[in-house]
């Protein structure tokens, strides 16, 4: 029995080992899995604040040259009257804009090989769900419906006010949607999970319907129809991009003049003014305030409702006396950077306030503080675009609130494509895409890095601690990005742990055609590419995508003067010879992007 008793005991501390084994390999393993999952989304956490970063920098950008664009518009541009939309040499004007839908009817016909939605006003609710199959499958709606929803868009936008009073006692909840980007996938998925707007269902969506993503056009298109249906239970808010200069850069007037090749220039013209004419703020129950891009201690709501809104055609160029006054307050009040993309929350008082990205300074910012305004419990910021960045980047949200404001987060991404691959080759790919953007920016301020990197490099080794090498870049860059954690993705480092600062561009060059630029050129050209995308669009005033080559050589000559940039007449001249690539006299929008090229070798060795 003894000998018996003795195996039984092994047999058991065998197992009982084996167990122990068992769970310190599942600890390992929870512990690896955990580590990885944290490394993860540190990176894809990062990879977001550089693309946030750059978005804001680009924009302060463009805020900066808005004289020069104001200057460029007031030279190259139509007529801002939207009677003037069927101006031609044999048409007569349109002036009386109540006669716009039988206009619409008499000088544009719609063929019997349309197979599109055929609309009639009043809209009805089968004309919007109409709408919502047709553009599920790829379907255009036909101009002269787009021109007459414009039309009515107008009609009743011009009835509304400034700022929008809706009460929660007239439904449930209240649904505020934040930014779309013309991401039609991401509307369509928030009415699958919501509902679609009704009389017990509304809707309140702040700004930035456009721009960035291919569906533009038919988002609004279904918010219009929406608003003409419920205009008491769906509510637009005006966001940056419903501004005709943004269109030019973030690619909206694109895809309308690309989708309506005939009636671009009314289509476009039109928007101008429903966009000028859309409200700039929601309150809700006196308590909650939407509206877009942010608020300060400046925010006025006075002056917001005062504001004669359809004067501001763009942010880009405001009318004189908002100018006037906004350049008074700039005196003495700074401007700060607003949250970016994301629904959070942050406790500062008694009154809630949800926007969503976009205006750096909305009309009425940066003026006498508003009382009302001094105390907020909750701030919060929605984005209702997913896989904003890059495929996975994001997840999109909206809000519900309920008769006692209690916000309730709703958050979605769409996964066409996201499902197909893990979550290693998403973050990997929103990374690189990320650095790619971020060397690009790196590249575009050489010339003043090599400078801040010399002030610490005092015996000019060309090597400086990783500290000066952080400080530099951001004294610099003005990202605020976490620069030592990306220094690895960026420079290199030698063994005593000192960064090789030159190595910041060894991987980069200046594409052709232009390498052989100077090289202060070749930075600006870098630097300014975005804004001088706008330039090239306002001088290709038929948007044919050709631009004369002394049309731009002039064009170039005021773009250094005003930004005070001292450039050779021979080496402009010698630019724009070489972004004639094809030597046709005409540079093409193709050759234009290319001139401004960043190539990233290293990148390239990678995937050869």
């Amino acid at each position: 029995m003894g000998s018996i008793i003795g195996a039984m005991g092994c047999s058991s501390s065998v197992a009982d080992r084996r167990s122990e084994n068992v769970i310190r390999a599942a600890i390992l393993i929870q512990k690896w899995y955990r580590f990885t999952m944290a490394r993860l989304e540190m990176r894809r956490r990062y990879s977001l604040s550089i693309f946030q970063s750059i978005e804001y920098a680009d924009e302060q950008d463009q805020l900066q040259l808005s004289n020069f664009f104001t200057f460029m518009l007031d030279h190259c541009t139509h007529p801002d009257s939207v009677s003037q939309i069927f101006t031609s040499p044999s048409a007569p004007q349109v002036v009386d804009e109540d006669l716009c839908l039988k206009e619409f009817e008499k000088k544009i016909d719609v063929p019997d090989s349309y197979y599109g939605p055929r609309l009639s006003f009043p809209l009805t609710v089968e004309d919007a769900n109409a709408l919502l199959h047709a553009f599920r499958n790829e379907q255009l709606l036909h101009a002269r419906y787009v021109l007459q929803l414009l039309s009515e868009t107008r009609r009743v936008l011009k009835e509304m006010p400034n700022i929008t009073h809706l009460s929660t006692s007239y439904s449930k909840e209240i649904t505020v949607c934040g930014d779309l980007h013309g991401n039609l996938d991401d509307l369509l998925l928030i009415f699958y999970k919501n509902g679609l707007p009704s009389e017990q269902n509304r809707y309140v969506f702040n700004g930035d319907f456009v721009d960035r993503g291919k569906n533009s056009m038919e988002i609004l298109i279904i918010l219009f129809a929406f608003l003409l249906i419920y205009p008491n239970d769906l509510h637009l808010n005006r966001g940056n991009h419903e501004d005709y200069i943004m269109n030019l850069r973030y690619g909206f007037t694109k895809e309308v003049s690309k989708k309506y090749k005939d009636h671009w220039k009314q289509i476009l013209c039109l928007l101008r003014d429903v966009f000028s004419w859309l409200p700039l703020a929601t309150i809700i129950d006196s308590k909650v305030l939407i509206l877009h891009g942010g608020i300060s201690d400046t925010t006025d709501l006075d002056f917001l409702n005062a504001l004669e809104r359809n004067k501001l055609k763009s942010l880009m160029r405001p009318p004189k006396s908002v100018r006037n006054r906004q350049d008074q307050m700039k005196k003495r009040i700074p401007t700060t950077k607003p949250s970016k993309h994301i629904a959070n929350q942050h406790v500062a008082g008694k009154t809630q306030h949800i926007s969503s990205s976009g205006f750096t300074e909305p009309p009425g910012s940066n003026l006498p503080p508003d009382p009302a305004l001094k105390e907020w419990k909750q701030v919060i910021t929605i984005f209702s675009a997913s896989n904003y960045y890059e495929e996975g980047s994001n997840r999109g949200a909206y809000i519900k609130l309920n008769p006692e404001l209690t916000p309730r987060f709703v958050q979605y991404q769409v996964s066409k494509f996201t499902r197909r691959r893990n979550l290693r080759e998403r973050v990997g790919t929103i990374e690189s895409s990320a650095l790619k953007s971020l060397r690009e920016k790196i590249y575009a301020h050489r010339s003043e890095l090599i400078s801040a990197f010399a002030q610490y490099d005092i015996n000019g080794t060309g090597r400086i601690s990783v500290n000066d090498w952080a400080a530099a870049m951001e004294s610099v860059l003005q990202l605020e990005l976490p620069w030592r954690m990306l220094r690895s993705q960026l420079a290199q480092i030698n063994p005593d742990g000192e960064v090789d600062f030159m190595s910041c561009f060894y991987d980069l060059k200046m594409g052709q055609p232009i390498k052989e630029a100077q090289p202060a050129l070749a930075e600006t050209l870098c630097r300014y590419r975005k804004d001088l995308e706008i330039i090239f669009n306002i001088i290709d005033k038929d948007h044919s995508g050709l631009i004369s080559l002394e049309e731009f050589s002039q064009t170039w000559r005021l773009f250094t003067s005003h930004l005070g940039i001292d450039i050779e007449d021979d080496s402009i001249d010698k630019l724009v010879l070489s972004i004639d690539y094809n030597k046709d006299g005409h540079i093409d929008f193709n050759e234009f992007l290319e001139a401004f090229h960043v190539v990233h070798r290293l990148e390239k060795k990678a995937t050869s």
